[in-house]
């Protein structure tokens, strides 16, 4: 039996099955699944993160921050990038305090320097002033120590992680294992309350093994036509339920044709608000020949698709009419 973990410990209620998940994020306008929510049940009770991977736009960000609302939690994100090391993701002196603080006591410096018998009294003095300058007062924490540093925990996003480099990876390897990172002048810092983790993979590149055998695998695809009406039931209130059965066919429809980039779920919410702002009724070529664009994002698929939209309608209809 899993343990229920205690919440006066993780700053926050115990998530108490897949269903309680499914509801909470419901709550929170995030439609799950059976799978997307046993992920977030285990990563909670194991402690481990998830790795989400999966097409663009089918709502892997969208969960990690839907988590953090649930919860009430602070979500705090990473975002990787070709280049990005550990400064830039742990933390960074705060090098103009150092310096300010620097010249304010620079007088009283040369007074204690001048003060010391002997050489070796004026360099401990020193040191200890050294001491002083390389402490916490003086981190500017960046999303990796922040997330350890929450009093009450956090959910931490780590979006993106095939487009940081094998070396970052690697690096992440002790905050994900221990949720700890170590600072040479400091030492090693613990997490008050561990982070609920996310990280998300486009699959730009292959991610190591090590990585992997520390997460929790989650693949999240392009949603069932049933999901995705829900979907946009909750992100587009005031739909009506005939065109957002229309809207929905025909994207999924345009997800078979072999075009560069599928409409990703957000791109179908994007369309649907233009829609409701255009006081449309139902879809008809026209109308989707001059919305196409908020669909598709290459003028390539956009002129693939124009001359087959009566067809795709066509065969939209055909699947509203089809007996169930």
């Amino acid at each position: 039996m899993l343990d229920q973990t205690d919440p006066t410990t993780t700053g926050y209620a115990p998530l108490t099955s897949a269903a309680a998940v499914t509801s909470g994020l419901s709550s929170v306008g995030y439609i799950s699944t059976a799978q997307i929510s046993m992920a977030v049940y285990l990563a909670h009770h194991l402690r481990k993160p998830v790795l989400i991977e999966g097409p663009a736009g089918v709502g892997k960000t969208d969960l990690a921050l839907s988590v953090a609302r649930y919860l009430t939690l602070p979500a705090i994100r990473l975002q990787c990038y070709e280049g990005l090391d550990e400064g830039k993701a742990l933390y960074e002196w705060k090098y103009g305090k150092q310096l300010l603080y620097t010249q304010l006591l620079k007088d009283r410096l040369g007074d204690m320097i001048g003060e010391a018998n002997t050489l070796e009294t004026g360099f401990e003095r020193l040191n200890a002033f050294q001491d002083v300058f390389f402490s916490e007062n003086f981190i500017e924490p960046r999303p990796l120590l922040k997330a350890l540093q929450q009093d009450r925990g956090s959910v931490l996003l780590i979006d993106e992680i095939d487009k940081a480099d094998e070396a970052f990876e690697a690096f992440l390897l002790e905050v994900l294992s221990d949720y700890q990172v170590t600072i040479p002048e400091i030492g090693t810092i613990s997490a008050r309350v561990p982070p609920i983790v996310f990280l998300t993979s486009n699959n730009v590149r292959d991610l190591g093994d090590a990585l992997k055998r520390r997460c929790l695998h989650l693949y999240i695809d392009f949603p069932e036509a049933a999901r995705e009406q829900a979907i946009l039931a909750a992100r587009v209130p005031g739909i009506e339920a005939h065109l957002l059965s229309q809207i929905v066919q025909f994207v999924q429809a345009l997800r078979q044709e072999d075009i560069r980039k599928s409409p990703s779920i957000s791109e179908t919410v994007d369309w649907a608000r233009a829609l409701l702002l255009m006081n449309a009724q139902a879809l008809a070529p026209d109308l989707v020949r001059e919305t196409l664009n908020v669909l598709l994002k290459y003028e390539s698929d956009i002129q693939s698709v124009e001359g087959r939209i009566s067809k795709l309608l066509r065969g939209r209809d055909q699947a509203l009419n089809s007996p169930r």
